[in-house]
């Protein structure tokens, strides 16, 4: 039997680590009980501001999500984390090595850090995410940072779905082909050319600049920042540029557009989540292979045996 979320979802409310924990967890695994607890969370969310950030593996992402963790709980704010890891090819869940880089904040009431396996139900990480966003927005995190380990679509997608998304590069890394196949030239919001104390750095930005060049007139010209994450350069210019891109997208109510789309987005996810489930429920049973005989007896096209499933 499904647990029921109610009481689950007003400790959350009052920031209960131990119910938060469960609550990502259960909407990971989808079902009733997740559906249920989303929809009591949902009046409580809108509030907090998201940052994607992704990049190539090696990049340091995971160095720059733990120093703006720290720059961010400097100003007395609570945050929260979601790393999002490969699924391990021996368990299943979220390989921890995000969690174990970010330990030093594990101590802090202020700081909820949770990894989250590429696993889930129907629809994965494009639909387990936000709902874990919600979680933390309506548990009082005015920021979640949502760090991506790979650059797969999936995870681009993921990250892109942020109020802002940071994509992070090192020097010697510019190739255009590369970029656009990623999809990390149209989500990026900011660059970070990180370990900028290496040679090659001031190529990068100029190939970077050069990109977005090619991309004609932007509306918001993504700022190129230059940072050493594991000592802390450059990474107040990284949340500045944070804060600017905040700023130009609450101007004429763009942040507002920029949600409603991501919304748009998700709700499509969720019909089109629902009718693949609908639709395995069709392709299977009796009457099915029924259909597949007469198709291969070449008594019926394989369109019209569609039609009857779905029809009947």
């Amino acid at each position: 039997m499904e647990r029921d979320p109610s009481d689950l979802v007003e400790r959350a409310l009052g920031a209960d680590r131990a119910a938060i924990a469960k609550l990502i967890s259960l909407v990971e695994q989808g079902g009733n009980s997740a559906d249920a607890a989303v929809a009591r969370l949902f009046p409580r969310t809108g509030r907090a501001y998201t940052v994607g950030i992704t990049g190539a593996p090696g990049s340091g992402k995971s160095t720059l999500t733990d120093k703006l963790i720290g720059l961010i709980r400097a100003t007395g704010d609570e945050v929260g984390v979601l790393a999002i890891d490969p699924t391990s090819p021996f368990s299943g869940g979220a390989i921890l090595g995000d969690r174990v880089r970010m330990q030093d904040h594990a101590t802090d009431e202020g700081v909820y850090i949770r990894s989250m396996a590429t696993r889930g139900h129907l629809g994965g990480l494009s639909l387990a995410t936000p709902q874990a966003i919600r979680i933390l927005d309506a548990a009082g995190k005015p920021f979640v940072l949502v760090e991506t380990v790979g650059v797969g679509q999936v995870e681009v997608e993921v990250a892109g779905a942020a109020d802002t998304t940071i994509v992070v590069v090192n020097p010697g890394w510019g190739d255009a082909v590369q970029a656009n196949k990623a999809g990390l030239l149209e989500i990026a919001d900011l660059f970070v050319v990180n370990k900028a104390d290496r040679d090659g750095t001031a190529e990068t930005v100029r190939d970077l600049d050069a990109m977005l060049d090619l991309s004609g007139a932007l509306e918001w010209r993504p700022r190129i920042v230059q940072a050493v994450a594991t000592t802390g350069r450059g990474v107040d210019d990284v949340w500045d540029g944070v804060a600017e891109h905040r700023a130009f997208l609450e101007e004429n109510d763009r942040l507002k557009v920029r949600r409603d789309a991501r919304l748009r987005d998700e709700l499509h996810s969720i019909v089109r989540a629902r009718l693949e489930q609908r639709v395995a429920g069709h392709a299977t049973g009796e009457r099915f292979e029924k259909l597949v005989g007469q198709v291969s007896r070449r008594e019926l096209d394989p369109y019209a045996a569609a039609d009857e499933l779905l029809g009947g």
